[in-house]
């Protein structure tokens, strides 16, 4: 089994070089490696496809630059879109599986209902369009596909919000944190391990293609994360600044930003757990592991 993985710097792809191991041989790659794998030059990786022949295709490239899109979105399209369903096109003449990631960003944000795979999709910013015209271009191949939404993705490694609230915690008497847009932090190592799972099982029953919505249990807003991230900071010894007390909760218009954001992140994950028999633990538990690992590291230094 030869897996050939996209996008292998990013947060996502570097959990993927563990959790895809066990499953076959990685060849893992990232924008400025050969063969081609910058998703600015559709044709170039698809000739890398093509000359490695893989089994499976894991893209976990992707253009996440939300607010740049909206003056981007040409970029945004070739990266988010077109080189996707490039992608899907050489699966589909290899007769090989994609996998692929989305994002809560096809809908529109209304409502309190965790959204479902097959409800309306209505894009509010450039870089939902170009995610969802992705979607559709890896559908309308006829490959052999697993497409997972998700939202709000952090890590250990690299920047991510819960790192720039420890930062601003260290620094300031007082902090502002939208308090009125809801989901559920996801860990790039649960995605990771979630994508392994369900590989395996689609490669035995090919009849699990399709999309599917992948998060863990429960809700929060940004201010409930901060909330979080902070007390258990402060629990863990780290020195901070800012009182909990001084920590307020704001709407989204106190922080206005060229791309507009989903107020209603939420996801539901049931279509995933009944699929492929997974247990998702809550966010919570994702997020202290991915702190117990920061704090760790900032220890060593």
């Amino acid at each position: 089994m030869r897996i050939l993985l996209f996008g292998k710097n990013g947060q996502l792809g570097w959990e993927l070089q563990r959790s895809l191991a066990p499953v076959g041989e990685v060849i893992a790659l990232g924008t400025q490696d050969r063969p081609c794998a910058d998703f600015t030059r559709p044709s170039d990786v698809a000739a890398t496809v093509r000359a490695l022949a893989p089994d499976v295709i894991v893209n976990a490239a992707a253009y996440t630059a939300v607010d740049k899109a909206e003056s981007d979105s040409q970029t945004a399209m070739t990266v988010n879109a077109v080189t996707p369903g490039v992608l899907a096109q050489a699966a589909a003449g290899l007769d090989a599986w994609l996998v692929h990631y989305s994002t809560d960003y096809v809908f529109d944000g209304q409502g309190v209902t965790p959204w479902r795979e097959d409800d309306p999709v209505a894009p509010l910013n450039e870089y939902g369009r170009s995610k969802l015209a992705g979607e559709e271009n890896i559908r309308a191949s006829g490959c052999r596909h697993l497409i997972f939404r998700t939202s709000w993705v952090y890590a250990a490694r690299g920047n991510n919000f819960a790192r720039t609230m420890l930062k601003l915690a260290q620094e300031r008497d007082a902090l502002k944190v939208i308090d009125d847009q809801f989901g559920a932090p996801t860990g790039a190592d649960l995605l990771a391990d979630i994508t392994a799972h369900a590989l395996r099982s689609a490669l035995r029953e090919p009849e699990l293609a399709g999309t599917y919505h992948a998060a863990p249990k429960g809700e929060t807003t940004w201010h409930g994360y901060a909330c979080h991230v902070i007390a258990r900071a402060r629990a863990a010894g780290l020195p901070l600044k800012v009182a909990d007390d001084a920590i307020a909760a704001v709407s989204t218009d106190a922080f206005p930003t060229p791309a507009r954001r989903p107020a209603n992140s939420r996801l539901n994950t049931g279509k995933l757990r009944r699929s492929f028999g997974l247990h998702l633990p809550d966010w919570q538990a994702g997020v202290d592991r991915m702190l117990a690992e920061t704090l760790q590291n900032q220890e060593a230094r």
